[in-house]
């Protein structure tokens, strides 16, 4: 099977990947600077570097005799990039140049993208499918967008293959506690609201007159053991020659603030303490997927779509991360 490049495979999603691809008798190594990802969440061999130095990508492609890049390596936070639009620019928008300018010296042949939802913007109509404008409101959204229309571009110029893979929400962990959401500082749903019930603490619950049966954002929180099968699958077609791909990766099904603090409740056992307050600007009442293209495409499927059961995994892990603490 083929050696994988996977910038960012510290981090959340890269590091299931990993993983995935090693089952799937792939080589995968791990590009990272730690500067958000963990140590001790790499699955294989790790390098440590930083996507912007391209000589030094450059020549580890090359030794390595690398088959792909999946690059996950981003900053990741859109309400942060409002504050801090450079750091996002600089890392998202020039870490991807100096990336596939070491991709097409050495040859790679296969390029799969971490893309987001966020490239979308306010929805026009629900279920948001791939043909859907992309017009995002915030720094961030619009680094992905430019890394989507980069490798675009580099693809159409110098002929290779790309996949760019649009997440929704991506949630849970392995049942081992080995993996799983771990972000400094955290700013995702599900492990709030796991924290909150296992400490005491209050959750904010962001507006609660959004315009949805509840009041309360929806989301489509998709297993990231799902997400990482898609990559591997993205990748896989890729590598048979298989047409370029620019794909929605969720569930098709959303959940709502509330239903999320409810199936934490069922998860732990304990109340959720919750406080209600007002919305954040650019807060978009309903983000759900049209999944059908990935379905017809690459075979692709979701098989844990359960609340419960993204919840029950996202807390196995979280209680190995409160007994670190």
């Amino acid at each position: 099977m083929a050696v994988i490049l996977v910038p960012g495979g510290a981090g959340y999603i890269g590091s299931f990947t990993c993983r995935a691809l090693a089952a799937a008798g792939h080589t995968p190594i791990t590009l990272d600077n730690l500067s958000t990802g963990h140590r001790e969440c790499v699955q294989g061999e790790w390098v440590e570097g930083d996507i912007r130095e391209g000589g030094s990508v450059r020549e580890l492609l090359a030794r390595r005799k690398v088959a792909a890049v999946i690059h996950f390596a981003a900053c990741i936070e859109a309400r942060e990039s409002v504050g801090d639009p450079g750091k996002f620019y600089d890392v998202n928008v020039g870490g991807q140049i100096a990336l596939l300018e070491a991709c097409r010296d050495v040859g790679i042949p296969a390029f799969v993208f971490s893309s987001s939802c966020a490239t979308y913007g306010v929805p026009q109509y629900l279920p948001i499918d791939e043909a859907h404008p992309q017009a995002p409101i915030s720094p961030y959204g619009r680094t992905k967008l430019m890394c989507e229309w980069m490798v675009r571009d580099y693809a159409a110029a110098y002929g290779f293959r790309y996949a760019a893979l649009r997440y929704f929400n991506a949630a849970g962990g392995n049942e081992a506690g080995r993996l799983g959401e771990w972000h400094q500082p955290e700013s995702h749903l599900i492990p709030l609201a796991l924290d909150a019930v296992a400490r005491g603490r209050t959750l904010r619950i962001f507006g609660v007159n959004h315009g949805t049966p509840d009041g309360t954002c929806i989301r489509d929180y998709i297993h990231v053991e799902d997400l990482a099968l898609a990559h591997v699958l993205a990748l896989d077609h890729l590598l048979r020659g298989g047409e370029n791909l620019e794909l929605n990766l969720g569930t098709g099904t959303g959940h709502s603030v509330r239903e999320v603090v409810a199936s934490v409740e069922r998860v732990v056992g304990r109340k959720v303490p919750v406080l209600e307050v007002e919305a954040q600007p650019g807060d978009q009442p309903q983000l759900v997927a049209d999944v059908r293209r990935a379905r017809e495409v690459l075979g692709f499927t979701c098989r844990r779509t359960d609340l419960d059961d993204i919840v029950a995994s996202a807390w196995a892990f979280h209680r190995r991360l409160l007994e670190r603490k």
